[in-house]
């Protein structure tokens, strides 16, 4: 019976580990495996020296001491362990781990690296007897649960060369299949925010003309750029259209050196991840590492409403300006532009050339006119009929999470704007919700990675949306102090401005402050590492 016991107690240790190790890896993978980023989210996020962890180091030393036996030291450990096992298990993740192939290298390493702690234990503190040695392995389990982030980030370095070396293989095949194909047309697309959208605009545009590949979701980094091409260009396409992202200065560069654009599109340069960036002027000269790889044979479009792209000249390459607000020097302008019911309908101007076309689409909000034009432009550039531009314009599907709106019928409306909520972006989505009938409602984290701006620029959201909404539900702790404080310098009523813990406590709330005809806006989702 003792024995089972102490057999019990080494298995559900050995699960919590496992278990752990699971989510240790899942925050790694969402902080692009880079050691430096994990651990400013560890330092940020106090992950380290959350509640269950530090109850995880008192069952670790208070099972030493064993309260004077080594039955009850067992005991806790077990309680403990089936505890956070629990949950653990039963916690829900908004973007859960992705066992890819690095993920589980990772993984097993990490938990063999475990093992041998956990086998160390055994054979210096109990060699001989049962009873002692399933408790060294349970206490050396937990101890292994209390360092987990230790084991992940060794690892992951054990692996690095070999990961290195893995990506450098699929980097030069990437590379050599881009220059067999040396009739491909490539565009890249970035900016701060509106590329993923204006992506797909223009995908939808060139392919009624083009047989066109675009790099799906995300993938917007290098290696991610490295997978499409393996997996998915093939002989007969004519355009590649390539997302690039970036966090700090050489990312869109080290983008551009594998695919060598002969064309781009830069939309927008603002205030985002500025943590990681530091300055405006940064986030300017990366986005612009685009621009500078285009080569004189080639062009750029550029947004000319965003005043540190306006100021910005490109001298190696053509240079087409386009914009809504800031006509001055762009050559393609978007006018006439009508909100209805059932969309909008605009005209985009080429003023050098002197060339129009009207256009209707189901889109609505100027964040969307601003990222078709800039596909229109494009398409236009790279000889797409009119015809073909019209319909594709006019058939155009709204990007999920992106101004995404749905209207269900006897119900709500909902504005699904969740992805990854920016200053202008959020502004825009607001006056989308401020012209929505019925009662409006305002779901929202705020906005995250602003550096120093960000209580600012969450402060102005909020008094931005005392004026377009009659309901504020702020989700989380991490922005609330500053979206409450502009909500109330706007002068919206108390009973207007509600606290949720969770997204789960706000969708609760919704239910009992909406009725049939009401609009939600839903704006931002923090991924799990800002909860």
């Amino acid at each position: 019976m003792i024995i089972a016991l102490f057999v019990v107690s080494a298995i559900f240790s050995i699960v919590l580990v496992t278990l752990e190790f699971r989510r240790d890896l899942m925050m790694f993978q969402q902080n692009s495996y880079r050691p430096d980023r994990y651990r400013h989210w560890l330092a940020e996020s106090g992950d380290s020296t959350s509640m269950m962890r530090l109850g995880g180091f008192i069952v670790f030393f208070a099972a030493i001491v064993g309260f004077g036996h080594i039955i009850a030291g067992d005991i806790l450990i077990a309680i403990f362990s089936l505890f956070a096992s629990i949950n653990l298990a039963r916690r829900k993740y908004k973007k859960p781990l992705v066992m890819t192939l690095r993920a589980t290298r990772i993984l097993v390493t990490s938990l063999v690296m475990a093992a041998i702690v956990c086998a160390l234990a055994v054979i210096f503190f109990a060699p001989i007897a049962w009873t002692p040695s399933l408790f060294a392995l349970a206490e050396a389990s937990i101890g292994c649960y209390c360092l987990s982030h230790l084991f992940i980030l060794a690892a992951n370095a054990v692996l690095d060369p070999w990961e290195k070396s893995i990506n450098r293989r699929y980097y030069n095949d990437a590379k050599n299949r881009l220059e067999s194909m040396p009739q491909l047309k490539i565009i890249g697309i970035t900016g701060s925010y509106g590329k993923t959208t204006t992506k797909h605009y223009l995908h939808r545009i060139l392919s009624e003309h083009y047989d066109t590949l675009m790099t799906p979701g995300s993938y917007n980094t290098t290696l991610g750029v490295v997978r499409t091409v393996r997996e998915m260009l093939k002989p007969y396409h004519q355009v590649f259209i390539v997302e690039m992202g970036a966090k700090q200065k050489g990312d869109i560069k080290e983008i551009c050196e594998l695919v060598n654009p002969q064309a781009g599109i830069i939309t927008a340069v603002g205030p985002q991840h500025l943590e990681s960036f530091k300055s405006l002027d940064n986030v300017q000269s990366t986005k612009f590492e685009l621009a500078d790889a285009i080569p004189q044979e080639g062009f750029v479009l550029v947004n000319n409403d965003f005043p540190k792209i306006a100021e910005r000249e490109v001298d190696n390459t053509r240079c087409i300006r386009y914009a809504l607000n800031n006509e001055k020097e762009s050559q393609y302008i978007a006018t006439n532009i009508i909100y209805g019911a059932t969309g909008s309908t605009f005209m985009v101007e080429d003023i050098r050339d002197n060339w129009t076309i009207e256009l209707a689409t189901p889109l609505v909000g100027e964040c969307n006119i601003s990222n078709l034009t800039a596909a229109v432009a494009m398409a236009h550039s790279l000889g797409v009929p009119d015809a073909k531009i019209a319909y594709a314009v006019s058939r155009m599907e709204q990007v999920e999470h992106r101004m995404f709106i749905k209207r269900i019928p006897g119900s709500l409306t909902i504005i699904d704007d969740a992805f990854n909520s920016n200053p202008v972006g959020s502004s825009m989505a607001l006056d989308v919700l401020a012209a929505m009938p019925g009662k409006r409602i305002l779901i929202t984290p705020g906005m995250i990675e602003l550096g120093d701006q960000e209580f600012e620029l969450n402060e102005k959201f909020g008094f931005k949306a005392a004026s377009c909404a009659d309901i504020v539900i702020i989700v989380g702790k991490y922005n609330r102090e500053s979206i409450t404080k502009g909500l109330k310098d706007g002068k919206m009523p108390a009973e207007g401005i509600i606290h949720a813990d969770t997204f789960n406590d706000a969708q609760a709330i919704l239910k009992s402050v909406s009725q049939a005809g009401d609009t939600v806006l839903y704006e931002n989702d923090l991924p799990d590492t800002f909860k």
